[in-house]
Protein backbone atom coordinates (compact mmCIF):
# COMPACT_ATOMS: atom_id res chain seq x y z
CA UNK A 1 0.00 0.00 0.00
CA UNK A 2 1.62 3.37 -0.86
CA UNK A 3 1.71 5.96 2.07
CA UNK A 4 2.17 9.79 1.93
CA UNK A 5 4.45 11.24 4.90
CA UNK A 6 1.30 12.28 6.63
CA UNK A 7 -0.25 8.86 6.42
CA UNK A 8 2.68 7.26 8.47
CA UNK A 9 2.77 9.59 11.49
CA UNK A 10 4.80 12.41 10.30
CA UNK A 11 3.83 16.13 10.60
CA UNK A 12 3.18 18.39 7.49
CA UNK A 13 4.80 21.89 8.13
CA UNK A 14 3.04 24.62 5.49
CA UNK A 15 3.34 28.03 5.27
CA UNK A 16 0.15 29.60 5.56
CA UNK A 17 -2.02 32.85 6.42
CA UNK A 18 -1.09 34.26 9.93
CA UNK A 19 -4.94 34.15 10.81
CA UNK A 20 -4.10 30.40 11.04
CA UNK A 21 -1.66 30.92 14.06
CA UNK A 22 -3.19 30.20 17.27
CA UNK A 23 -4.68 33.73 18.34
CA UNK A 24 -3.32 35.06 21.83
CA UNK A 25 -5.51 37.16 23.97
CA UNK A 26 -4.00 40.40 21.87
CA UNK A 27 -3.72 38.28 18.56
CA UNK A 28 -5.69 38.96 15.21
CA UNK A 29 -10.20 38.06 16.03
CA UNK A 30 -10.82 34.62 13.56
CA UNK A 31 -12.17 34.48 11.82
CA UNK A 32 -11.10 37.57 9.76
CA UNK A 33 -8.97 37.72 6.11
CA UNK A 34 -6.22 36.53 5.84
CA UNK A 35 -2.89 38.50 6.75
CA UNK A 36 0.37 39.38 4.19
CA UNK A 37 2.53 37.58 6.88
CA UNK A 38 3.02 33.90 6.47
CA UNK A 39 3.68 32.04 9.48
CA UNK A 40 4.72 28.64 9.73
CA UNK A 41 2.23 26.26 11.43
CA UNK A 42 2.50 22.19 12.08
CA UNK A 43 -0.15 20.02 11.55
CA UNK A 44 -0.09 17.26 14.21
CA UNK A 45 1.33 13.73 13.65
CA UNK A 46 -1.30 11.01 13.33
CA UNK A 47 -0.88 8.01 12.77
CA UNK A 48 -3.37 6.19 9.86
CA UNK A 49 -2.02 3.19 11.19
CA UNK A 50 -3.38 3.18 14.47
CA UNK A 51 -6.71 4.67 12.37
CA UNK A 52 -6.73 1.57 11.01
CA UNK A 53 -6.68 -0.64 13.47
CA UNK A 54 -9.29 0.71 15.61
CA UNK A 55 -11.89 0.37 12.95
CA UNK A 56 -10.61 -3.42 12.51
CA UNK A 57 -11.52 -3.82 16.13
CA UNK A 58 -14.87 -1.97 15.89
CA UNK A 59 -15.82 -3.37 12.27
CA UNK A 60 -14.81 -7.14 13.26
CA UNK A 61 -17.63 -9.62 13.59
CA UNK A 62 -16.95 -9.87 17.87
CA UNK A 63 -18.10 -6.69 18.36
CA UNK A 64 -21.29 -7.93 15.94
CA UNK A 65 -22.17 -4.43 14.29
CA UNK A 66 -22.48 -2.03 17.56
CA UNK A 67 -26.00 -2.33 18.24
CA UNK A 68 -27.22 0.02 21.15
CA UNK A 69 -28.12 -2.24 24.10
CA UNK A 70 -26.05 -5.34 22.73
CA UNK A 71 -22.83 -7.53 23.80
CA UNK A 72 -21.65 -5.39 20.79
CA UNK A 73 -22.24 -1.99 22.47
CA UNK A 74 -20.77 -3.27 26.03
CA UNK A 75 -17.42 -4.57 23.83
CA UNK A 76 -17.35 -0.59 22.16
CA UNK A 77 -17.88 1.34 25.42
CA UNK A 78 -15.28 -0.65 27.07
CA UNK A 79 -13.00 -0.09 24.07
CA UNK A 80 -13.59 3.67 23.52
CA UNK A 81 -13.02 4.55 27.35
CA UNK A 82 -10.09 1.80 27.80
CA UNK A 83 -8.54 3.92 24.77
CA UNK A 84 -9.72 7.32 26.52
CA UNK A 85 -7.91 6.15 29.19
CA UNK A 86 -4.78 5.37 27.19
CA UNK A 87 -4.28 8.50 25.08
CA UNK A 88 -4.47 10.30 29.10
CA UNK A 89 -7.90 12.06 28.62
CA UNK A 90 -9.67 12.93 32.07
CA UNK A 91 -13.20 11.01 32.15
CA UNK A 92 -15.86 14.03 30.45
CA UNK A 93 -18.47 13.40 32.61
CA UNK A 94 -18.62 15.74 36.14
CA UNK A 95 -19.27 12.17 38.17
CA UNK A 96 -16.11 11.76 37.31
CA UNK A 97 -16.68 8.92 34.50
CA UNK A 98 -16.39 8.64 30.80
CA UNK A 99 -19.57 7.51 30.63
CA UNK A 100 -23.24 9.34 30.22
CA UNK A 101 -26.42 6.98 30.53
CA UNK A 102 -28.98 7.33 27.70
CA UNK A 103 -31.97 6.25 28.43
CA UNK A 104 -33.74 4.49 25.34
CA UNK A 105 -36.20 1.37 24.31
CA UNK A 106 -35.86 -0.68 21.75
CA UNK A 107 -39.05 -2.18 20.11
CA UNK A 108 -39.45 -4.99 17.45
CA UNK A 109 -42.53 -5.44 15.54
CA UNK A 110 -43.62 -9.16 14.75
CA UNK A 111 -42.70 -9.72 10.90
CA UNK A 112 -45.40 -11.75 10.16
CA UNK A 113 -47.69 -8.36 10.03
CA UNK A 114 -49.13 -7.00 7.06
CA UNK A 115 -50.65 -3.60 5.80
CA UNK A 116 -54.32 -3.94 4.28
CA UNK A 117 -55.45 -1.04 2.08
CA UNK A 118 -59.38 -1.62 1.02
CA UNK A 119 -61.97 -0.22 -0.64
CA UNK A 120 -65.17 -1.74 -1.23
CA UNK A 121 -64.51 -5.41 -1.96
CA UNK A 122 -61.21 -4.12 -3.58
CA UNK A 123 -57.90 -5.35 -0.92
CA UNK A 124 -54.56 -5.12 -1.32
CA UNK A 125 -52.03 -6.32 0.86
CA UNK A 126 -49.01 -5.51 1.65
CA UNK A 127 -46.30 -8.12 3.27
CA UNK A 128 -44.10 -6.58 5.85
CA UNK A 129 -40.26 -5.65 4.71
CA UNK A 130 -41.27 -6.33 0.93
CA UNK A 131 -44.04 -3.88 0.37
CA UNK A 132 -44.15 -2.00 3.54
CA UNK A 133 -41.72 -1.16 6.62
CA UNK A 134 -43.39 0.19 10.06
CA UNK A 135 -43.38 0.67 13.55
CA UNK A 136 -44.21 2.32 16.46
CA UNK A 137 -42.59 4.21 19.22
CA UNK A 138 -45.09 3.91 21.35
CA UNK A 139 -43.79 1.91 24.81
CA UNK A 140 -46.33 -0.34 24.16
CA UNK A 141 -46.74 -4.21 23.20
CA UNK A 142 -49.42 -3.01 20.72
CA UNK A 143 -50.63 -0.76 18.27
CA UNK A 144 -53.91 -1.33 15.77
CA UNK A 145 -54.94 0.34 13.04
CA UNK A 146 -58.17 -0.52 12.23
CA UNK A 147 -59.78 1.04 9.49
CA UNK A 148 -58.42 4.00 9.04
CA UNK A 149 -59.40 6.89 6.73
CA UNK A 150 -56.28 7.28 4.38
CA UNK A 151 -56.01 10.76 2.41
CA UNK A 152 -52.96 11.82 0.46
CA UNK A 153 -51.44 14.68 1.44
CA UNK A 154 -48.66 15.68 -1.36
CA UNK A 155 -45.08 16.33 0.37
CA UNK A 156 -47.22 17.27 3.94
CA UNK A 157 -45.11 20.91 4.29
CA UNK A 158 -46.58 23.24 6.18
CA UNK A 159 -44.68 26.33 5.48
CA UNK A 160 -45.27 30.11 6.40
CA UNK A 161 -42.36 30.92 5.40
CA UNK A 162 -42.47 29.79 1.75
CA UNK A 163 -46.52 30.68 1.96
CA UNK A 164 -47.18 26.64 1.56
CA UNK A 165 -49.97 24.83 3.21
CA UNK A 166 -50.72 20.79 2.14
CA UNK A 167 -52.97 20.87 4.93
CA UNK A 168 -55.12 22.97 4.03
CA UNK A 169 -58.88 22.13 5.34
CA UNK A 170 -58.38 18.73 6.23
CA UNK A 171 -58.67 16.94 9.46
CA UNK A 172 -56.68 14.11 10.05
CA UNK A 173 -57.03 12.83 13.75
CA UNK A 174 -57.48 9.33 13.07
CA UNK A 175 -56.69 8.68 9.83
CA UNK A 176 -53.61 7.48 7.68
CA UNK A 177 -51.48 10.13 5.61
CA UNK A 178 -49.61 9.04 2.58
CA UNK A 179 -46.99 11.28 1.76
CA UNK A 180 -44.04 11.67 -0.54
CA UNK A 181 -40.49 12.37 0.69
CA UNK A 182 -38.57 15.07 0.28
CA UNK A 183 -39.20 19.09 -0.47
CA UNK A 184 -42.00 20.09 -3.04
CA UNK A 185 -39.73 20.19 -6.38
CA UNK A 186 -40.40 23.48 -7.40
CA UNK A 187 -39.63 24.60 -11.01
CA UNK A 188 -37.91 27.83 -11.20
CA UNK A 189 -40.32 30.10 -13.29
CA UNK A 190 -37.51 31.33 -15.55
CA UNK A 191 -35.85 27.97 -16.54
CA UNK A 192 -38.09 24.87 -15.93
CA UNK A 193 -35.26 22.44 -16.38
CA UNK A 194 -34.19 23.66 -12.60
CA UNK A 195 -35.55 24.00 -9.50
CA UNK A 196 -36.48 27.47 -7.88
CA UNK A 197 -33.88 28.50 -5.83
CA UNK A 198 -36.11 30.80 -3.39
CA UNK A 199 -38.38 27.87 -2.92
CA UNK A 200 -37.10 25.44 -0.50
CA UNK A 201 -33.93 25.58 -1.08
CA UNK A 202 -33.82 24.83 -4.62
CA UNK A 203 -32.41 21.64 -5.17
CA UNK A 204 -31.09 21.77 -1.59
CA UNK A 205 -32.90 20.04 0.47
CA UNK A 206 -34.36 21.89 3.94
CA UNK A 207 -35.55 20.38 6.73
CA UNK A 208 -39.17 20.38 5.75
CA UNK A 209 -37.98 17.52 3.06
CA UNK A 210 -36.87 15.30 5.89
CA UNK A 211 -38.43 11.98 6.75
CA UNK A 212 -38.42 12.98 10.47
CA UNK A 213 -40.31 15.82 9.34
CA UNK A 214 -43.57 14.04 8.04
CA UNK A 215 -43.82 12.01 11.20
CA UNK A 216 -43.80 15.48 13.48
CA UNK A 217 -46.48 16.95 11.21
CA UNK A 218 -48.04 13.24 11.69
CA UNK A 219 -48.17 13.50 15.58
CA UNK A 220 -48.92 17.28 15.07
CA UNK A 221 -51.96 17.06 12.92
CA UNK A 222 -53.36 14.01 14.81
CA UNK A 223 -52.69 11.15 12.48
CA UNK A 224 -52.82 7.82 13.42
CA UNK A 225 -50.54 6.79 10.59
CA UNK A 226 -48.05 8.13 8.74
CA UNK A 227 -47.07 6.26 5.48
CA UNK A 228 -44.24 7.60 3.61
CA UNK A 229 -43.64 6.58 -0.40
CA UNK A 230 -40.05 5.72 -0.86
CA UNK A 231 -38.29 6.98 -4.11
CA UNK A 232 -34.51 5.99 -4.42
CA UNK A 233 -33.78 9.66 -5.83
CA UNK A 234 -34.86 11.79 -3.36
CA UNK A 235 -34.90 9.53 -0.56
CA UNK A 236 -31.36 9.19 -1.55
CA UNK A 237 -30.70 5.63 -0.50
CA UNK A 238 -32.41 2.16 -1.87
CA UNK A 239 -34.99 0.67 -0.58
CA UNK A 240 -33.04 -2.03 0.57
CA UNK A 241 -32.18 0.72 3.08
CA UNK A 242 -35.22 1.33 4.51
CA UNK A 243 -35.23 -2.67 5.03
CA UNK A 244 -33.00 -2.09 7.61
CA UNK A 245 -35.63 -0.70 10.10
CA UNK A 246 -37.62 -3.62 10.02
CA UNK A 247 -36.26 -5.21 12.87
CA UNK A 248 -35.94 -3.59 16.30
CA UNK A 249 -35.61 0.36 16.54
CA UNK A 250 -34.31 2.57 18.98
CA UNK A 251 -35.79 5.41 21.02
CA UNK A 252 -35.32 7.74 23.85
CA UNK A 253 -38.12 7.15 26.53
CA UNK A 254 -40.51 10.22 27.25
CA UNK A 255 -42.02 11.09 30.42
CA UNK A 256 -45.56 9.96 28.75
CA UNK A 257 -43.75 6.33 27.36
CA UNK A 258 -43.86 7.96 23.86
CA UNK A 259 -47.75 8.02 23.61
CA UNK A 260 -47.66 10.97 21.98
CA UNK A 261 -46.38 10.05 18.91
CA UNK A 262 -48.23 8.85 15.81
CA UNK A 263 -48.96 5.36 16.66
CA UNK A 264 -47.58 3.93 13.17
CA UNK A 265 -44.52 5.38 11.52
CA UNK A 266 -43.51 3.89 8.29
CA UNK A 267 -42.86 3.38 4.51
CA UNK A 268 -44.33 1.57 1.35
CA UNK A 269 -42.59 0.93 -2.17
CA UNK A 270 -43.55 3.27 -5.30
CA UNK A 271 -45.06 0.31 -6.59
CA UNK A 272 -47.41 -0.38 -4.14
CA UNK A 273 -48.12 3.49 -3.54
CA UNK A 274 -48.98 3.47 -7.32
CA UNK A 275 -51.41 0.37 -7.06
CA UNK A 276 -52.90 1.93 -3.84
CA UNK A 277 -53.76 5.26 -5.71
CA UNK A 278 -54.87 2.93 -8.72
CA UNK A 279 -57.79 1.10 -5.98
CA UNK A 280 -58.46 4.86 -5.20
CA UNK A 281 -59.41 5.75 -8.54
CA UNK A 282 -56.44 8.61 -9.03
CA UNK A 283 -53.88 8.73 -10.83
CA UNK A 284 -50.34 8.88 -8.56
CA UNK A 285 -48.18 10.59 -11.48
CA UNK A 286 -50.50 13.41 -12.25
CA UNK A 287 -51.57 14.39 -8.13
CA UNK A 288 -47.76 14.06 -7.68
CA UNK A 289 -47.49 16.58 -10.17
CA UNK A 290 -50.36 18.67 -8.10
CA UNK A 291 -48.38 18.27 -5.11
CA UNK A 292 -45.26 20.68 -6.80
CA UNK A 293 -48.00 23.36 -6.23
CA UNK A 294 -49.45 25.93 -3.25
CA UNK A 295 -52.38 25.17 -4.86
CA UNK A 296 -52.56 21.35 -4.00
CA UNK A 297 -55.15 20.38 -1.52
CA UNK A 298 -55.12 16.72 0.44
CA UNK A 299 -57.09 14.09 -1.52
CA UNK A 300 -59.35 11.30 0.48
CA UNK A 301 -58.78 8.10 -1.43
CA UNK A 302 -61.52 6.45 0.18
CA UNK A 303 -59.74 3.69 1.20
CA UNK A 304 -59.47 2.77 4.65
CA UNK A 305 -55.79 1.22 6.29
CA UNK A 306 -55.56 -1.54 9.05
CA UNK A 307 -52.33 -2.75 10.39
CA UNK A 308 -51.61 -4.18 14.20
CA UNK A 309 -48.13 -4.23 15.20
CA UNK A 310 -47.19 -6.82 18.13
CA UNK A 311 -44.04 -5.72 19.65
CA UNK A 312 -41.49 -6.87 21.84
CA UNK A 313 -40.23 -4.32 24.32
CA UNK A 314 -37.01 -3.77 26.27
CA UNK A 315 -35.74 -0.95 27.85
CA UNK A 316 -32.08 -0.31 28.82
CA UNK A 317 -29.37 2.46 29.20
CA UNK A 318 -27.32 2.99 26.22
CA UNK A 319 -23.98 5.24 26.30
CA UNK A 320 -22.45 8.17 25.21
CA UNK A 321 -18.55 7.81 25.83
CA UNK A 322 -17.04 11.70 26.77
CA UNK A 323 -13.47 12.54 27.48
CA UNK A 324 -12.07 16.08 27.65
CA UNK A 325 -8.35 17.65 27.51
CA UNK A 326 -8.71 20.71 30.20
CA UNK A 327 -7.84 23.88 28.71
CA UNK A 328 -4.84 25.87 29.67
CA UNK A 329 -5.72 29.00 30.41
CA UNK A 330 -8.08 29.48 33.83
CA UNK A 331 -10.44 32.17 32.18
CA UNK A 332 -11.09 29.66 29.17
CA UNK A 333 -11.18 26.33 30.23
CA UNK A 334 -14.58 26.24 31.25
CA UNK A 335 -15.70 26.76 27.52
CA UNK A 336 -15.89 24.04 25.21
CA UNK A 337 -15.15 22.81 21.61
CA UNK A 338 -16.79 19.44 20.61
CA UNK A 339 -15.51 16.80 18.44
CA UNK A 340 -18.31 13.96 17.50
CA UNK A 341 -18.26 10.34 16.15
CA UNK A 342 -20.98 8.08 16.71
CA UNK A 343 -19.98 4.56 17.53
CA UNK A 344 -23.11 2.50 16.72
CA UNK A 345 -23.84 0.39 13.71
CA UNK A 346 -26.94 -2.03 13.12
CA UNK A 347 -25.61 -4.86 14.83
CA UNK A 348 -26.70 -8.41 13.74
CA UNK A 349 -29.46 -8.35 11.00
CA UNK A 350 -30.85 -9.67 7.61
CA UNK A 351 -28.04 -11.84 6.14
CA UNK A 352 -26.84 -10.35 2.79
CA UNK A 353 -24.62 -12.87 0.75
CA UNK A 354 -24.53 -14.99 3.75
CA UNK A 355 -23.73 -11.96 6.28
CA UNK A 356 -25.26 -11.53 8.95
CA UNK A 357 -23.46 -8.49 10.89
CA UNK A 358 -23.55 -5.16 9.69
CA UNK A 359 -20.23 -4.22 10.38
CA UNK A 360 -20.15 -0.50 9.59
CA UNK A 361 -16.49 -0.12 9.03
CA UNK A 362 -16.73 3.20 7.46
CA UNK A 363 -19.55 4.32 9.00
CA UNK A 364 -18.71 4.84 11.14
CA UNK A 365 -15.69 2.67 12.92
CA UNK A 366 -13.34 4.58 10.86
CA UNK A 367 -14.48 8.11 12.25
CA UNK A 368 -14.50 6.59 16.06
CA UNK A 369 -11.08 5.32 15.64
CA UNK A 370 -10.15 9.01 14.28
CA UNK A 371 -11.70 10.23 16.98
CA UNK A 372 -9.49 8.76 19.39
CA UNK A 373 -6.68 9.41 17.52
CA UNK A 374 -7.14 13.11 17.14
CA UNK A 375 -7.45 13.03 21.12
CA UNK A 376 -4.42 11.73 20.92
CA UNK A 377 -2.91 14.67 18.88
CA UNK A 378 -4.48 16.97 21.22
CA UNK A 379 -2.86 15.31 24.20
CA UNK A 380 0.43 15.49 22.07
CA UNK A 381 1.14 19.34 22.23
CA UNK A 382 3.41 20.71 24.75
CA UNK A 383 0.39 22.92 25.79
CA UNK A 384 -3.06 22.74 25.72
CA UNK A 385 -5.85 24.83 23.93
CA UNK A 386 -6.95 27.46 26.11
CA UNK A 387 -10.11 26.06 26.14
CA UNK A 388 -11.24 22.40 26.75
CA UNK A 389 -11.55 20.00 24.17
CA UNK A 390 -14.85 17.17 24.31
CA UNK A 391 -14.00 14.14 22.76
CA UNK A 392 -18.05 12.62 22.63
CA UNK A 393 -18.46 9.10 20.46
CA UNK A 394 -22.11 8.96 20.55
CA UNK A 395 -25.15 5.90 20.74
CA UNK A 396 -27.93 5.29 18.34
CA UNK A 397 -26.92 7.49 15.51
CA UNK A 398 -28.42 5.09 13.56
CA UNK A 399 -31.50 5.34 15.07
CA UNK A 400 -31.97 8.82 14.11
CA UNK A 401 -28.76 10.68 16.17
CA UNK A 402 -30.43 9.54 19.70
CA UNK A 403 -27.12 10.05 21.34
CA UNK A 404 -26.01 12.99 20.28
CA UNK A 405 -29.68 14.69 20.45
CA UNK A 406 -29.75 13.57 24.08
CA UNK A 407 -26.74 14.74 24.68
CA UNK A 408 -27.73 18.31 23.18
CA UNK A 409 -30.84 18.59 25.04
CA UNK A 410 -29.57 17.47 28.69
CA UNK A 411 -25.36 19.20 28.22
CA UNK A 412 -23.25 17.85 30.51
CA UNK A 413 -21.51 21.31 30.13
CA UNK A 414 -23.41 24.26 28.68
CA UNK A 415 -23.62 24.98 25.27
CA UNK A 416 -24.15 28.61 25.87
CA UNK A 417 -20.88 27.72 26.57
CA UNK A 418 -20.16 25.40 24.12
CA UNK A 419 -18.37 27.57 20.83
CA UNK A 420 -18.55 24.64 18.37
CA UNK A 421 -19.46 20.97 17.77
CA UNK A 422 -17.27 19.28 14.94
CA UNK A 423 -18.86 16.19 13.58
CA UNK A 424 -16.81 13.05 11.95
CA UNK A 425 -19.34 10.34 10.53
CA UNK A 426 -17.21 8.08 7.47
CA UNK A 427 -13.93 8.83 7.13
CA UNK A 428 -12.36 9.67 3.77
CA UNK A 429 -10.44 5.46 3.63
CA UNK A 430 -9.56 5.89 -0.53
CA UNK A 431 -6.30 8.81 -0.77
CA UNK A 432 -6.25 12.31 -0.27
CA UNK A 433 -8.15 14.71 -2.18
CA UNK A 434 -7.64 18.19 -3.51
CA UNK A 435 -10.88 19.29 -2.25
CA UNK A 436 -12.96 19.26 1.40
CA UNK A 437 -16.66 19.00 1.29
CA UNK A 438 -18.32 21.05 3.86
CA UNK A 439 -22.75 19.92 4.16
CA UNK A 440 -24.69 23.28 4.67
CA UNK A 441 -21.89 25.31 3.47
CA UNK A 442 -22.25 28.94 4.15
CA UNK A 443 -23.99 28.34 7.49
CA UNK A 444 -21.93 29.60 10.09
CA UNK A 445 -18.38 31.01 10.87
CA UNK A 446 -17.00 27.88 10.73
CA UNK A 447 -17.28 27.74 7.06
CA UNK A 448 -14.51 30.31 6.95
CA UNK A 449 -11.76 28.66 9.58
CA UNK A 450 -12.27 25.09 7.48
CA UNK A 451 -11.74 27.66 4.27
CA UNK A 452 -8.18 28.94 5.90
CA UNK A 453 -7.39 25.47 6.93
CA UNK A 454 -8.15 23.56 4.17
CA UNK A 455 -6.16 26.05 2.23
CA UNK A 456 -3.08 25.12 4.27
CA UNK A 457 -3.75 22.11 2.94
CA UNK A 458 -3.06 23.18 -0.62
CA UNK A 459 -7.10 22.25 -1.00
CA UNK A 460 -10.40 24.47 -1.83
CA UNK A 461 -13.88 24.00 0.16
CA UNK A 462 -16.57 22.79 -2.39
CA UNK A 463 -20.13 22.47 -0.88
CA UNK A 464 -22.14 19.27 -0.80
CA UNK A 465 -22.28 18.23 -4.15
CA UNK A 466 -25.71 16.06 -3.13
CA UNK A 467 -27.47 18.70 -1.64
CA UNK A 468 -31.01 17.67 -2.29
CA UNK A 469 -29.84 14.40 -0.33
CA UNK A 470 -30.43 16.69 3.26
CA UNK A 471 -27.15 15.49 4.27
CA UNK A 472 -27.23 18.34 7.29
CA UNK A 473 -29.73 16.74 8.99
CA UNK A 474 -28.39 13.07 8.77
CA UNK A 475 -25.76 12.87 11.31
CA UNK A 476 -25.18 14.28 14.63
CA UNK A 477 -23.98 17.44 14.20
CA UNK A 478 -28.00 18.60 13.18
CA UNK A 479 -28.68 17.76 17.18
CA UNK A 480 -26.29 20.50 17.94
CA UNK A 481 -26.84 23.12 15.43
CA UNK A 482 -31.16 22.20 16.07
CA UNK A 483 -30.29 23.96 19.76
CA UNK A 484 -28.57 26.69 18.40
CA UNK A 485 -24.96 25.59 18.65
CA UNK A 486 -22.78 26.10 15.34
CA UNK A 487 -21.37 22.80 14.09
CA UNK A 488 -19.82 22.07 11.40
CA UNK A 489 -20.46 19.02 8.79
CA UNK A 490 -17.33 18.29 6.56
CA UNK A 491 -15.05 15.80 5.02
CA UNK A 492 -12.84 14.79 2.54
CA UNK A 493 -14.11 15.93 -1.20
CA UNK A 494 -14.44 13.76 -4.51
CA UNK A 495 -11.64 15.55 -6.22
CA UNK A 496 -8.72 12.38 -5.31
CA UNK A 497 -5.04 12.88 -6.65
CA UNK A 498 -3.81 10.41 -8.70
CA UNK A 499 -7.99 9.24 -9.73
CA UNK A 500 -9.67 10.59 -13.20
CA UNK A 501 -12.43 12.86 -12.93
CA UNK A 502 -15.36 11.58 -12.14
CA UNK A 503 -14.20 8.55 -9.57
CA UNK A 504 -14.92 10.04 -6.45
CA UNK A 505 -18.27 11.02 -7.79
CA UNK A 506 -18.88 7.32 -8.88
CA UNK A 507 -17.13 5.66 -5.91
CA UNK A 508 -19.75 7.10 -3.18
CA UNK A 509 -22.30 5.96 -5.81
CA UNK A 510 -20.91 2.73 -5.61
CA UNK A 511 -21.08 2.31 -1.76
CA UNK A 512 -24.32 3.60 -1.41
CA UNK A 513 -25.96 0.85 -3.55
CA UNK A 514 -23.53 -1.75 -2.20
CA UNK A 515 -22.52 -1.09 1.17
CA UNK A 516 -24.29 1.49 2.59
CA UNK A 517 -26.16 0.28 6.16
CA UNK A 518 -25.36 -3.22 4.29
CA UNK A 519 -22.94 -6.10 6.17
CA UNK A 520 -20.29 -5.21 2.89
CA UNK A 521 -19.59 -1.98 4.94
CA UNK A 522 -16.58 -3.82 5.81
CA UNK A 523 -12.99 -2.99 6.15
CA UNK A 524 -11.41 -2.95 2.50
CA UNK A 525 -8.04 -4.49 1.08
CA UNK A 526 -7.83 -0.83 -1.11
CA UNK A 527 -8.30 1.43 2.04
CA UNK A 528 -5.74 3.86 1.52
CA UNK A 529 -4.94 5.72 4.72
CA UNK A 530 -3.57 8.97 3.64
CA UNK A 531 -6.66 10.75 3.00
CA UNK A 532 -8.20 9.83 6.29
CA UNK A 533 -5.03 11.55 7.87
CA UNK A 534 -4.97 14.56 5.66
CA UNK A 535 -9.20 14.72 7.40
CA UNK A 536 -8.07 14.06 10.89
CA UNK A 537 -5.14 16.82 10.77
CA UNK A 538 -8.25 19.43 9.17
CA UNK A 539 -10.21 18.69 11.50
CA UNK A 540 -7.71 19.24 14.31
CA UNK A 541 -6.75 22.27 12.99
CA UNK A 542 -10.28 23.68 12.78
CA UNK A 543 -11.30 22.63 16.16
CA UNK A 544 -7.72 24.05 17.31
CA UNK A 545 -8.02 27.19 16.11
CA UNK A 546 -11.96 27.86 17.45
CA UNK A 547 -10.75 26.91 20.88
CA UNK A 548 -8.13 29.67 20.51
CA UNK A 549 -10.12 32.62 19.53
CA UNK A 550 -10.55 35.61 20.31
CA UNK A 551 -14.40 35.61 19.63
CA UNK A 552 -17.22 32.89 19.40
CA UNK A 553 -18.41 31.46 16.19
CA UNK A 554 -21.75 32.78 14.95
CA UNK A 555 -24.28 31.62 12.24
CA UNK A 556 -24.37 33.65 9.05
CA UNK A 557 -27.54 35.63 8.77
CA UNK A 558 -30.76 34.24 7.47
CA UNK A 559 -29.28 30.54 9.14
CA UNK A 560 -32.23 28.87 10.13
CA UNK A 561 -30.02 27.96 13.53
CA UNK A 562 -29.45 31.43 14.60
CA UNK A 563 -32.62 33.19 16.56
CA UNK A 564 -31.83 30.30 18.75
CA UNK A 565 -28.41 30.86 19.42
CA UNK A 566 -28.84 34.28 19.79
CA UNK A 567 -31.73 33.97 22.60
CA UNK A 568 -28.95 31.59 24.09
CA UNK A 569 -25.54 34.05 24.36
CA UNK A 570 -28.08 37.00 25.22
CA UNK A 571 -26.00 38.53 28.50
CA UNK A 572 -23.94 35.82 28.20
CA UNK A 573 -20.92 37.20 26.82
Amino acid sequence: MKHSLVSLGLSLTLLVPAALAPAGCGGAKTPEPAAEQAQAVTFPAIDGNAVLQHTKVLASDEFEGRAPGTKGEELTVNYITDQFQKVGLKPGNTDGTFIQKVPMVAITPDPTTELVFRKGGAVQKLKFRDDVVAWTKRVTDTVTLNKSAVVFVGYGVEAPDYTWDDYKGVDLKGKTMVVLIGDPPVPDPNDPTKLDPNVFGGRAMTYYGRWTYKYEMGQAKGASAVLIVHETEPAAYPWAVVQGKAGEQCDLIAPDKNMGRVPVEGWITLDQAKKLFAMAGQDFDALKKQAVTREFKPVALGVTASMTLHNTIRTFDSRNVIGMIEGSDPKLKNEYVIYTAHWDHFGIGVPVNGDKVYHGANDNATGTGGLIELARAYKNLPVAPKRSIIFLAVTAEEQYLLGSDYYARTPIYPLSKTLAAINMDSLNMYGRTKDVTITGFGKSDLDDYAREVAAAQERVINPDPAPERGGYFRSDHFSFAKQGVPALASGGGIDYIGKPPGWGKKHREEFTANDYHKPGDNVKPDWVLDGAVQDLQYYFMVGYRVAQADKYPEWKPGAEFKAKRDAMMKGTN
